[in-house]
């Protein structure tokens, strides 16, 4: 068997103070998300989206960032999938991005929000045809007979659509994470690394705190 314990990484690529900061987390982040693309980084917008049930059970996996600006962080998907009803719940979310070549990550802790019904058309219309077929085929999260009744449904939507646009299912859209902390890592060696926090304060502006690694 395999020891993750062997697995070590010195972490020397960069390092992070606190003159080094934008103004907000979002202009951060941009500056962040530039360098992950120019790194090669493979698919720098995936990232671990976290929710939780109503009896606490949290569950996390990976979806992508498609947009991002003062006012979130937005993701699509389906509003009937269990991403969507905890989000929705719960009414709050944990966003987690890590692109290793930089040694950094993005965390981002806030409250969830759909976003408007035009944004989420808009964007399932420049989405390839074949996935919003998927997104009509596919009940989300629920559980199917077998591969086959995937593939049955969606040729079933490939048939019902056949020579004409494919109209966004009410139960799909997208949903929008208002940050009210967001931390910047930054690995360093000796597994002292570099933690800088944004944390939403009464007034609305931002504070900046270093946290402990």
């Amino acid at each position: 068997m395999s020891d993750p314990s062997a697995l070590r990484q010195s972490y020397e690529r960069g390092a992070l103070v606190e003159s080094d900061l934008a103004a907000t987390p979002a202009e951060q982040f941009a500056r962040w998300f530039e360098e992950a693309l120019a790194s090669g980084t493979s698919e720098p917008n995936a990232m671990t989206l976290a929710t939780v049930s109503n009896d606490g059970q949290p569950s996390a996996r990976i979806v992508l960032l498609k947009g991002f600006d003062e006012a979130g962080f937005v993701f699509f998907t389906h509003y009937t999938s269990r991403k969507g009803r905890e989000a929705e719940a719960a009414g709050r979310a944990a966003l987690c991005f890590w692109w290793p070549p930089l040694e950094r990550q993005v965390r981002i802790e806030g409250t969830v929000e759909r976003v408007s019904a035009a944004e989420s058309d808009a964007y399932f219309a420049v989405r390839p045809r074949q996935s919003q077929l998927g997104a009509v085929a596919s009940p989300q999260s629920a559980v199917v007979a077998n591969r086959e009744a995937l593939d049955a449904a969606m040729a079933e939507a490939e048939e019902r659509f056949e020579g004409r646009d494919v109209p966004r299912p009410a139960s799909w859209g997208g949903y929008r994470v208002v940050p009210e902390t967001v931390e910047f890592w930054q690995g360093r060696a000796g597994r002292l690394h570099d933690r800088l926090r944004y944390r939403c304060n009464e007034a609305g502006g931002w504070m900046v705190e270093r946290l402990a690694p």
